[in-house]
Formats: structure tokens, C-alpha cells, sequence
């Protein structure tokens, strides 16, 4: 009984909170938002005497909004500025949007009143259509002008925009697609990028193809674009190099270490004696059977092969327009090949388990120089990834 009356009560708290809200919103104005609390509480049980405060404010809130809405398409209609067409197109949205989702519910019945609330409902599309014919011109004409004007990449970059929207209000009005090409062509930066060998240890091809390969880098940049075959048609703005300054390579090192292991394990089982040697039986007339422990011995060889690289270098940017340095940044990479085998002699039993694992393997050939130059690769194309995702032209 009492959890039943604790959820009777939280539900009218609820549903008082709610009214206040929608109330709340009313009254400062905010009428959509007025809306949205009614049209959620309305969208079950309408006609619940409960839900009958919520029936009154949403006609009022309608009532509200859309003459505020309709007195702010005439003032900015009579201003006669094509700047505000986007402002008018988008508050003919906005009226037909919330009516439909009004006309689901009705009709809606105010009890006291004994009558049915009033939502004065319009056809928009013709104003709609016309709205976005003319914006659609508008924006068509500024962006034609502005493509042809624009000097700087940041400006092909806002004609860009323009027509991304305008391509959304009306899908391919004109040649809005090739004009969306040509924008985003002149806005984009084109970064010619090479790599240099500073070195005395001869890089492998397949490296520096890997590393040169930005296909395969995951980047997802609109305005940069990064060719490491320059291509004739385009002029570059900027260049990146990857200039690497030192490769070191150890000498292939194999270590080793002996340890001596002792251990006491259990090796079957015998008798259980007394003081007097006799066995032991239990209250059954049993044998008791015990563990029998034996210390046992092992000596065990183990053997490290090392052999490690570090590349060491720098990543410049440079402005091809000026020939002017932008940035440095260092990049370091270390990659290591290690193998540990291992043989025994005595009782492996003695060997912790931490060591069985390497007495099955054997040695191995050491990669080569090369290899090792190349497998280090995957490390420097991760940093150059985050340098290039990171770095920003101004």
C-alpha cells in the first residue's frame, strides 16, 4: 500500500512539475519550447481530464508563436533585402514543421469550455516554394560573383559553403556541382612532399613507399591534400619533407645467463610411517596413503638475441610562395628484435613455469639490416600521421 501511494505521489509531483514548465516557457516567451513539453505530455491519454492544463497552454503557445512568426516574415518581406531570404525560407519551414506535428493529436477537447482548441492551420507550400526559388537565385548569383572575385583560399572556402547549402536547398540548381568542384579545388592546400636520405645507411624502396603512401594514413582533411607524386597540373602551395638524419643499428648480441634451480615437488606417494616405522591406518582400517616430496635439481641456459635500430630526423614544412621555413618538427623512432631460447639439464621439474615456455625454441637467423630499417617503418608512419592530422596551415 505505502509503495503504491509513493508512486501515486511521484506521479502528480511529475505532472505538476510539468505543467509548471510548460507554464514557465509560456510566459517568457519561449513557445516552442511550450509546445514541445505539451506535445510530449499529449502524445498518450489526450483526453484525460489531467491532461487538460496542457490542451490550454499548447493553443495559447501556438497561438503566440506562429503570429510572432508571421509578423517577423512580413517585416523582413517589406525590407526588401535578399540577405533576409534565408530568415523568411527557413520561418515557412518552421510553421508548416509544427503544425504537422500538431495535426495528430486533433482534435484536441477543452472540457470547461466545452468546445474544440483552435489551431489555425495553413498551406505553406506554395510560400515555401516560391521563398526558395528566390533564395536559391540569391545564393546562386552571390556565390558566382564571389567565385569569381575571391583571391584568397579562405574565400573559395566560404563560396564553398554557400553552395554546399545551396546544393541542399535545391539539389543541383544549375551548374551549382561544377561551381562546388571548381571552389573547392581553389580553396584546398596542396602539399608536395619528399623524403631525404641524410644518412649512410641505404633506406629500402618499400619503406619509403610505405611511408609516402597517404592512402593508406587514414586522413580525412577537406581542405589539404597530400601528393607525394607531384602532379603537373597543380601548382603546390606548401612542402613537407621527411628528412632523416641518422639510422643506428646494433651488433647482433646474443646474452646469456645460467640460473641453478632447486625445488621440492611431489614424486607418487607412499605409506604414512609412526615412530616406530609401522604404517599407519586410519579409523577405517585404511592404509593412509601420504604425498612423497623429492628434491629435485636443473640447470638452466638461457639465451637473448638482440639487435635494435633508431632513426632519428625531422619533419619540415615550408611555404613554396615565400620559400619561407613554417615549422620543424623532430621524429624519432627505435625498433627492436629480441628472441630468448633455452635448454636444461637436470630435473625441469625445478624450473619455475616462467621459464618452460622458452626451452621448446630455438635460435633463429637475425633479420637483416634492411629488414630492421623497414620494420621500424610502422612506428615512423604512426608519428608522421599524428603530425600531419595535427598540424594546421595558417
Amino acid at each position: 500500500m505505502k509503495k503504491l501511494l509513493l508512486i501515486s505521489f511521484t506521479i502528480i509531483v511529475s505532472s505538476c512539475s510539468s505543467v509548471k514548465k510548460t507554464e514557465k516557457a509560456l510566459n517568457t516567451g519561449d513557445y516552442d519550447q511550450a509546445i514541445n513539453i505539451a506535445l510530449n505530455k499529449l502524445k498518450t491519454n489526450k483526453n484525460k481530464k489531467g491532461k487538460q492544463p496542457y490542451i490550454n497552454m499548447l493553443e495559447q503557445a501556438y497561438a503566440k508563436v506562429i503570429d510572432r512568426d508571421h509578423n517577423a516574415i512580413t517585416y523582413l518581406e517589406k525590407e526588401g533585402n535578399p540577405a533576409n531570404l534565408e530568415r523568411i525560407y527557413n520561418s515557412y519551414l518552421t510553421l508548416r514543421d509544427r503544425q504537422e506535428r500538431i495535426k495528430p493529436l486533433l482534435p484536441l477537447y477543452l472540457i470547461e469550455e466545452g468546445r474544440n482548441a483552435d489551431f489555425y492551420m495553413r498551406n505553406y507550400d506554395q510560400k515555401i516554394i516560391s521563398t526558395k526559388d528566390k533564395l536559391s537565385e540569391y545564393l546562386y548569383s552571390n556565390a558566382k560573383n564571389l567565385l569569381a572575385t575571391a583571391k584568397r583560399k579562405k574565400e573559395y572556402r566560404a563560396v564553398y559553403e554557400d553552395l554546399i547549402y545551396l546544393d541542399k536547398v535545391t539539389p543541383n540548381y544549375k551548374n551549382t556541382v561544377e561551381m562546388i568542384k571548381e571552389a573547392h579545388k581553389k580553396g584546398t592546400d596542396f602539399v608536395r612532399v619528399t623524403m631525404r636520405n641524410n644518412t649512410n645507411v641505404i633506406i629500402p624502396r618499400r619503406l619509403e613507399s610505405d611511408l609516402l603512401n597517404f592512402g593508406t594514413y587514414g586522413l580525412n582533411n577537406l581542405w589539404t591534400v597530400y601528393h607525394s607524386r607531384p602532379q603537373r597540373a597543380i601548382k603546390y602551395d606548401y612542402a613537407m619533407e621527411v628528412d632523416l638524419r641518422e639510422i643506428n643499428i646494433s651488433p647482433e648480441q646474443i646474452k646469456e645467463r645460467q640460473l641453478q634451480k632447486e625445488k621440492l615437488v611431489k614424486d607418487g606417494w607412499e605409506y604414512l610411517l609412526d615412530e616406530n616405522d609401522e604404517i599407519v591406518v586410519d579409523d577405517k582400517g585404511e592404509k593412509v596413503k601420504v604425498d612423497k616430496m623429492v628434491t629435485v635439481h636443473c640447470e638452466y641456459y638461457e639465451f637473448t638475441q638482440f639487435k635494435a635500430v633508431n632513426v632519428i630526423g625531422n619533419v619540415l614544412y615550408k611555404n613554396l610562395r615565400t620559400n619561407q621555413l613554417l615549422d620543424a618538427f623532430p621524429i624519432a623512432s627505435e625498433h627492436v628484435f629480441q628472441h630468448i631460447y633455452a635448454n636444461y639439464n637436470g630435473d625441469k621439474r625445478a624450473l619455475d613455469d616462467s621459464l618452460l615456455g622458452y626451452l621448446g625454441a630455438r635460435a633463429v637467423q637475425f633479420p637483416s639490416n634492411e629488414q630492421m630499417v623497414y620494420d621500424s617503418g610502422e612506428d615512423i608512419k604512426n608519428k608522421l600521421k599524428n603530425i600531419i592530422t595535427n598540424y594546421r596551415f595558417k
